[in-house]
């Protein structure tokens, strides 16, 4: 996208330093401050009126200085342009171009919207610091949120990515209140108020606003030291939460301060701050935030309950931290030009995230995660027509909070992975290093990162990558075998199975990955450039396999024989070749270019699979067919039973009981296991199911329930139960001290098949009772519950006033509430419905949700109408 073409602020000025002061913090009733800013800023053409980006702020006066004091002008006029979120200061006189101090004095407010500087509430664990502040039951702390266009919610500042700056920060707090920022204390001193302080950081380096950040609490924290010496000695890695938390925070510890020697080696640059802190934030609408120095988290992101604490949780922080830990250099040190390169930030860190969890955790079989996770969630948003490029063309930089999505993490660190595959890892993170070097503290393109990776390895990377990052969707490669060869063929695959042809314009880069039984070395390294090509040094009559462990973004559809020998040959595959293998299939069938009785087929193959995650990707095509066949009474009934057939077997075996020696991927079959077989009603799953549950809910045996099978005890309870077990494990997400005990329980409270429980399920939900930051989670879990899904649709409608006030403060909570709690339909009245009902409303904030919820409710309705018949007849025989 062209410079022209972007809405920024008018170029008169740019900022070289911001000197931020807060004082006179309100802590409770207005939840105001106040602030002064100082901007040292270049004017580069005569003007009388100077542009910022500014929210929620009430700017107060506006004078200009010269570098030596000398007052200048001071603003005749302050006006507000509140839809660009600006604010313009015009001057009596023109102002000169030179180097110029501007200084603003303004008024703010802490929100509670988890944007700009906002205040979070929470229930202390221990006796909290006296001056702490509080309002009724909950204590508070303070935090910030920038990322992308909310720095200008907390100071009026030229918020754009490219309009980097150096930065002092000093904030007045309680005396026994700990601040923090990107950067170390610099000096305390006491504050214009009794019982206050004011705290001072060192400078900044040159960053981006939307990096900055700062945090007020009763805070303590662990540390530890990093192994490597940085200028001569060890950096402090800590890790920060509310007093009373800090030990679940060992865990979060122990891989940060590995993960910055790990990548300060890989990056061939040295972490660039003399410090990093992690902060768990109580109240947090995204996962986490990268900020220099400072990132921050949602609790269940950073900490871990050993003993308490599910341990799937220990996977998902291991890589949170990495991946935050990775933009200290990827995104902090070199920031991508302008927000249609949002990608190159998350598509990298997510990335390299996982291969940091790899490095540290080999035994959790990473990279087969990945494919079974972020790959195949990849696959699902950019088959629908409602996807968008990798790199989206950004107008207006409020557009973007959309395009943080799973294109730009998931398929943007998919398509990295295939690069990195094909060129090598080694030659791919010296090209990377190369160009982290090239640009340190400055912006670049994904240009710059083509060219720096097509010099480390001698390829015109450019040329075939381009196409995977600026064309929307991805291809199907589908295999003729006709006359003793092969060929293969490129089509732009959608889920909906009708592409245009104005919509298959594209000739993507293949890289083939062939796994043979031939050992040929050449057929293994060759690329499909064309649409059409055939396959030399294979024959139909041998074993092979397109796509090897799926490392190229592409679906493969093969004939239906030869797909059935592939599920015959499952020795020869690999764990990331099955995935592949049940994903492609389940697809195709929906997309209409396969059928769901060779799904069917398949997935019966795989009674005696061993892997949990072969049987994560089974355990979602199955939920899939039931979701989309659930309202076909005998389908429905027959799909419950052919689960059971595939699952029961399994379950069986691998029993209830942990052992102490057992593995993190053991561990998370059962739990995966007990929970498919016994929602699909296994007689004695689900009377052992029950039997634990009583133990723990009358207080007989709290240990009934183990830690790892809470999800599904819960879940299986409340699902084939009454009030009395909905009652017990709400009552449980109110009283539970486990850091993801809420989580937990509100996914199982959405298990309900009762609508009286349903209704009181989100009366609950979107009471004050459920944090903003979870209420996407009671939709998820709603929306995959077949049997009362259209409840929530209902109270949508009929409490959207509701709905709205509670969510519109946040617009990434909002999009995630309304994409995910609509996208599993299968009916095209409901889809109409839903259409019709947004028609006269403000979508400006979801507006790219509701299309992909058309979009999804269009392909599961049509799949749904054409196999319904087919799907039944197979199960019938079968």
């Amino acid at each position: 996208m062209a410079t022209k073409d972007r809405e920024v602020l008018p170029d008169v000025a740019k900022p070289l330093h911001y000197h931020v002061s807060l004082y006179d913090l309100q802590l409770g009733g207005s939840w105001a401050y106040n602030g002064i800013v100082k901007v040292d800023a270049r004017i580069t053409r005569p003007t009388q009126e100077i542009v910022l980006n500014s929210k929620e702020i009430e700017v107060q006066n506006v004078d200009i200085f010269a570098q030596n004091g000398d007052k200048l002008t001071k603003a005749s006029k302050i006006t507000y342009d509140k839809k660009s979120e600006r604010v313009s200061f015009k001057f009596p006189q023109e102002v000169t171009p030179s180097d110029v101090v501007l200084f603003i004095n303004f008024k703010g407010t802490m929100n509670n919207a988890m944007t700009g500087f906002y205040r979070s509430k929470y229930k202390p664990a221990v006796e909290p610091a006296t001056d702490t502040p509080k309002e009724g039951d909950f204590h508070y702390m303070l935090s910030t949120q920038f990322e992308s266009c909310d720095a200008r919610r907390a100071f009026p500042c030229f918020d754009e990515p490219n309009l980097k700056a150096t930065f002092d920060f000093e904030i007045e707090v309680p005396k026994g209140q700990i601040a923090l920022s990107n950067m170390p204390v610099k000096s305390e001193r006491a504050g214009g108020n009794p019982g206050f302080k004011f705290v001072t950081f060192e400078r900044t380096p040159v960053m981006s606003t939307y990096l900055l950040a700062w945090a007020v609490g009763d805070f303590d924290y662990v540390e530890a030291m990093t192994q490597r010496k940085y200028k001569g000695k060890s950096i402090p890695v800590r890790v920060y939460t509310t007093k009373g938390l800090k030990e679940q925070a060992r865990f979060a510890l122990e891989c940060a301060h590995r993960t910055v020697d790990y990548f300060s080696e890989v990056f061939e640059v040295e972490y660039p701050l003399p410090k990093a802190d992690l902060l768990a934030v109580h109240e947090f609408a995204m996962g986490a935030m990268e900020n220099w120095g400072l990132i921050t988290y949602r609790t269940t992101a950073v900490l871990f309950d050993e003993g308490k604490s599910d341990t799937r949780y220990k996977n998902r922080i291991a890589y949170v931290v990495a991946h935050e830990l990775a933009h200290q250099w990827f995104g902090n040190l070199v920031t991508m030009d302008w927000w249609n390169e949002l990608w190159l930030n998350e598509g990298f860190a997510t990335w390299v995230g996982w291969l940091a969890v790899d490095h540290f955790y080999p035994e959790w079989n990473i990279w087969s995660q990945f494919v079974a996770e972020g790959v195949q969630q990849a696959f699902q948003l950019d088959s629908l027509r409602a996807s968008h490029p990798i790199e989206v063309p950004v107008k207006n930089a409020l557009e973007v909070d959309q395009i943080f999505d799973h294109i730009s993490y998931l398929k943007g660190s998919s398509v990295i992975r295939m690069l990195s595959e094909h060129l090598g890892r080694e030659t791919f993170l010296r090209g990377v290093a190369d160009y982290l070097k090239a640009h340190a503290y400055g912006n670049a393109t994904t240009n710059d990162l083509w060219s720096a990776l097509s010099n480390a390895s001698k390829q015109d990377v450019n040329s075939f990558m381009d196409p995977w990052i600026r064309k929307i969707g991805f291809p199907v490669v589908t295999v003729a075998e006709e006359q003793g060869r092969v060929s293969v063929r490129q089509n732009r695959f959608l889920s909906t199975g009708d592409v245009k042809p104005e919509e298959d314009e594209s000739t993507w880069w293949i890289p083939l990955g062939i796994k043979s039984d031939l050992n040929t070395t050449d057929v293994d390294s060759r690329a499909l450039n064309s649409k059409v090509d055939t396959i030399k040094g294979i024959s139909q009559d041998s074993f092979y396999k397109i796509n090897r462990d799926l490392s190229g973004f592409y679906r493969t559809n093969y004939p239906a024989d030869r797909l059935a020998k592939l599920g015959k040959s499952r020795d020869l595959l690999s764990t990331e070749d099955k995935i592949g293998l049940i994903g492609d299939a389940a697809a195709l069938a929906v997309s209409g270019e396969g059928t769901t009785s060779a799904l069917l087929a398949l997935l019966d193959g795989f009674k005696r699979e061993k892997n949990y995650l072969v049987w994560s990707q089974i355990s979602s095509s199955l939920s899939n067919l039931r979701s989309i066949f659930s309202q076909n009474e005998d389908a429905a009934s027959l799909l419950k039973k052919f689960t059971l057939e595939v699952t029961a077997p399994a379950a069986e075996k691998i029993g209830w009981d942990f052992k102490p020696d057992e593995d993190y991927l053991t561990v998370q079959l059962r739990k995966l296991l007990i929970t498919v077989t016994g929602l699909a009603g296994h007689e004695g799953i689900v009377a052992e199911a029950k039997r634990r549950f009583e133990l723990w809910a009358t207080g007989q045996d709290r240990t009934a329930v183990h830690t790892n099978l809470r999800s599904a005890i819960f879940g299986i309870a409340i699902s084939e139960g009454s009030r009395k077990e909905y009652d017990a494990v709400k009552d449980e997400y109110l009283k539970t001290d486990s850091v993801d005990g809420k989580e937990i329980c509100l996914a199982a409270l959405g298990r309900t098949k009762n609508a009286d429980l349903v209704n009181d399920y989100l009366n609950f939900v979107f009471s004050d009772k459920v944090a903003i930051q979870d209420v996407h989670n009671g939709a998820v879990s709603l929306a995959a519950n077949s049997i009362v899904r259209h409840l929530l649709w209902q109270y949508m409608k009929n409490n959207w006033s509701t709905v709205e006030a509670r969510l519109s403060a946040n617009n990434v909570v909002f999009e995630r509430f309304v994409r995910m709690g609509l996208s599993k339909f299968a009916d095209h009245q409901v889809g109409a419905d839903i259409s019709s009902f947004f028609q006269n409303k403000d979508t400006s904030a979801y507006n790219r949700a509701l299309v992909i919820v058309s979009d999804s409710i269009r392909t599961n309705a049509s799949y749904k109408e054409r196999d319904e018949k087919a799907v039944l007849e197979w199960l019938q025989t079968h």
